[in-house]
């Protein structure tokens, strides 16, 4: 797959412009549309290791409890640890507290939402609860 970094940015930041006014409904309503399941899963990990970080987990039980590899978490603890870092921003826009423990922290899952294992099969139930159909490739 060829890289072109022109359109990335171009439709990276057309998409942020969009979304800026957006409600947080319309928002996951958007990406759980243009997002596979496995994508979602992939986003949904990310963003859980970033809380995981923030709170001052082992990177060894983060990559246990979530399946990913060390390199990811690694990965993620460098962006933290950025100065003007966007992920303490999205953080703090998201609520979430760095200090507290992950345990203590508020579940941003839906509390109607099942806790399942595989987050991949509880995007999955979602998007076909709300009547979201995965976006079709190549089309």
């Amino acid at each position: 797959m060829i890289r072109d970094n022109d359109l990335i940015s171009a439709n990276i930041g057309e998409m942020a412009r969009a979304l800026e006014s957006a409600g947080a409904d319309h928002i996951e309503q958007f990406l759980y549309s243009l997002l596979t399941p496995s994508e979602t899963d992939e986003i949904a990990k990310r963003w859980a290791l970033v809380k995981e970080i923030a709170a001052g987990t082992p990177q060894r039980e983060i990559a246990k409890s979530l399946g990913l590899s060390l390199c990811k978490i690694t990965r993620g603890s460098r962006e933290l640890k950025k100065e003007g870092s966007p992920f303490r921003r999205m953080l703090t826009l998201a609520g979430v507290s760095e200090d507290a423990p992950a345990a203590n922290r508020t579940e941003s899952r839906p509390a109607s939402a099942p806790a399942f294992r595989d987050i991949g099969s509880f995007a999955a139930q979602h998007a076909a609860e709300r009547g979201i159909l995965p976006a079709k490739r190549g089309a």
